[in-house]
């Protein structure tokens, strides 16, 4: 997907809301184990309960390569499931030498069909500049994280006297354009989203922690809302565990759309 059909997206749907499907067996309904594919089908009834509030969906692939084999078939089934319509995300965090990052790349551009895949930058260029070969796809950098350890390395001071994070954005900008290449920026601080906005301004920013995590949206977006939004705001534990009855969906669906009802006069305040 291009960065001018995403833009477009949110746009119409006035949204950019992006769903993290975190899907954890130890979380889901306990009748769906029921199910012959209790994964599968929680997956299929969150999307289904979801689609026309978010414009992407983010599975996290750890949730599912911790299942063996069939996990793969889950997440497969669940990107096919979701179609073109949705900018989908591929959160494996992954991040090594060249040749084998070229491989991460074909298997989840080529073999998956995702959009984009987040990517740890501290290898350099060359364990990033692989994924960034493929037409139309995207490379997410971790830069800012929302996690509570993020302060072990992120915010270290450099002898220039910049914060380590900050030197991970001004060098991956240089690797990738805006038109293929986002940040991870954690929603927790919205004081260092608008710092990295004034670094990035025209790249996508893909926000964790909304949510389950605390973070503020309308906070968020005033912080880091540019001329083509710019930002996709993830919420997954917040969404997908709303409820752990027979009504997930349904509950699922609500939280979907109050913040989708969220973001459409923030993005008519900044004119969009």
């Amino acid at each position: 997907m291009t960065r001018k059909q995403l833009f477009e997206k949110i746009k119409s749907k006035r949204s950019y809301l992006c769903v993290g499907l975190d899907t954890d067996p130890d979380k889901i309904p306990a009748h769906l184990h029921q199910s012959p594919d209790a994964i599968w089908e929680f997956n299929k009834q969150i999307i289904n309960a979801t689609r026309e509030y978010c414009v992407a969906y983010k599975p996290n692939t750890a949730f599912y390569e911790a299942l063996g084999p069939a996990g793969w078939g889950i997440i497969q089934k669940t990107i096919d499931y979701i179609g073109p319509d949705h900018f989908i995300i591929a959160d494996a965090k992954r991040g090594d030498i060249g040749n084998t990052s070229r491989l991460y790349a074909r298997a989840f551009f080529e073999q998956l069909s995702c959009d984009a895949i987040t990517v740890a930058p501290y290898m350099g260029e060359d364990s990033v500049k692989p994924f960034l070969e493929f037409p139309e796809k995207w490379v997410i950098i971790l830069a800012h994280t929302s996690n509570s350890g993020a302060g072990d390395f992120q915010q270290l001071e450099l002898k220039s006297n910049m914060p380590l994070y900050e030197a991970v954005v001004k060098k991956s900008i240089q690797w990738g354009s805006p038109d293929q290449l986002m940040l991870v920026v954690g929603a927790t601080a919205p004081d260092k989203v608008a710092h990295i906005r004034t670094l990035a301004p025209d790249h996508f920013f893909l926000v964790p922690g909304v949510g389950a995590q605390g973070g503020d949206l309308e906070a968020i977006t005033y912080a880091g809302i540019n001329a083509s939004c710019g930002l996709l705001v993830n919420a997954s534990r917040a969404i997908i565990y709303a409820d752990n009855g027979p009504d997930f969906a349904e509950a699922a669906a609500a939280v979907a759309e109050n913040l989708r009802n969220q973001m459409d006069p923030l993005l008519s305040n900044h004119g969009l």
